[in-house]
């Protein structure tokens, strides 16, 4: 698919996206577009010589989430809607506060109860209200009871609920099928596989669904880890339906979803695609994190190294050709989560010295 001429953020693609708002209502930050760059190391010491990563840490609130909140806040615009609710982990919370911003409209946030301290200084920099409800993201029955309030809240009029889930915002998470279209323009149509993270789903079906209009025809394979097994592992065992995550164990941020938003319809793209599920373990994916930084020079939170994860494994177990062109989409910064750059660099700090013992040292 060739690049279309540049325009604002995703509305580049508006004649594909088909369900555009009109130009007027639409607001940018200035998303999409992001590095797809070729492994300098990891892929080689693999065995995989086309493996890539797609940079969605680099757009401007640090994830790919600003491609769903610029599409969503667009959307309210031209419906009117005057209030923004919405739940969020992190970076959900931190891209509608940014476009909330834009546009002028108030954001309120019930936020998950392990959310990282750094996002919610993001969503609060931005000017956002948030919420935090004790054992929402952990618990299943609260998490379900606070979705369900939530939306009853959502339809009150001048008010519009967003969550980063087709199931719940379809006009939101239309944009995030931009980032199909960018892979497909980026490697000529030339993919066989996209690796992606899965927390409730949305992103998986997203680029499910945008590759429907693309030259490519990649298998998505969906990431999760073990502590919320909502969709990889019915995926892998041929079952068609999701199961909830009771209770959700992962420490990885962003990921934490133990209840079933678009995990069933996530199942049915990703083998209608050719793709299937894969658990990686929290380990591996701190592991892998800290890899990326050293090995790469890719700064991301943990979620941005489980597609990663999921690739390698895959590899190594022989399911993947090694020869295949591959895409691991890096999803969020690591200035996102500041304690997991903690354990990653331990005791490491920056020593006060003396210019003579600096002198020293560098002799």
């Amino acid at each position: 698919m060739p690049r279309p001429p540049a325009e604002s953020g995703i509305w580049q693609w508006a004649d594909l996206l088909g369900n555009a708002p009109p130009a007027e209502s639409r607001i940018t930050l200035g998303e999409g577009n992001t590095p797809l760059v070729r492994s300098q190391h990891v892929g080689p010491a693999a065995g995989l010589p086309q493996l890539y990563f797609k940079l969605e840490s680099n757009n401007p609130s640090g994830s790919y989430k600003d491609r769903f909140a610029v599409s969503a806040v667009s959307h309210m615009r031209a419906r009117g809607a005057q209030h923004c609710l919405a739940t969020s982990s992190g970076n959900t919370g931190s891209a509608l506060a940014a476009a909330c911003a834009v546009a002028g409209i108030p954001c309120r946030l019930a936020i998950v109860e392990p959310a990282p301290d750094g996002k919610l200084r993001q969503m609060l920099a931005y000017g956002a209200e948030l919420y935090r409800i004790r054992g929402f993201g952990i618990d299943p029955d609260i998490t379900e009871r606070t979705f369900s309030r939530l939306k009853d809240l959502g339809h009150r009029p001048g008010w519009a609920l967003q969550v980063s889930a087709l199931a719940v915002s379809p006009e939101g998470m239309s944009g995030v099928e931009t980032l199909a279209y960018e892979l497909d323009a980026d490697l000529d149509a030339k993919i066989d596989h996209v690796f992606l993270p899965a927390g409730g789903g949305g992103l998986c079906l997203a680029v499910a669904r945008g590759f429907e209009k693309c030259a490519a025809t990649p298998a998505i394979q969906c990431v999760q880890p073990e502590g919320n097994d909502t969709m990889a592992g019915p995926l892998r065992e041929g079952r068609d339906f999701g199961r909830k995550a009771d209770p959700c164990t992962t420490n990885i941020s962003g990921l934490q979803v133990p209840n079933l938003l678009d995990a069933d319809a996530v199942i049915a793209a990703c083998r209608k695609s050719g793709g299937t599920g894969h658990l990686v373990s929290d380990e591996s994916i701190f592991e892998l994190q800290r890899r990326l930084a050293r090995e790469e020079g890719i700064f991301c939170e943990p979620a941005g190294a489980v597609a990663l994860a999921g690739a390698l494994q895959a590899a190594q177990s022989g399911e993947i050709d090694r020869d295949a062109a591959i895409v691991c989409v890096v999803t969020g910064s690591g200035f996102k989560d500041e304690a997991s750059v903690e354990r990653m660099l331990g005791a490491a700090t920056a020593p006060m010295v003396n210019l003579a013992d600096f002198e020293s040292a560098m002799s």
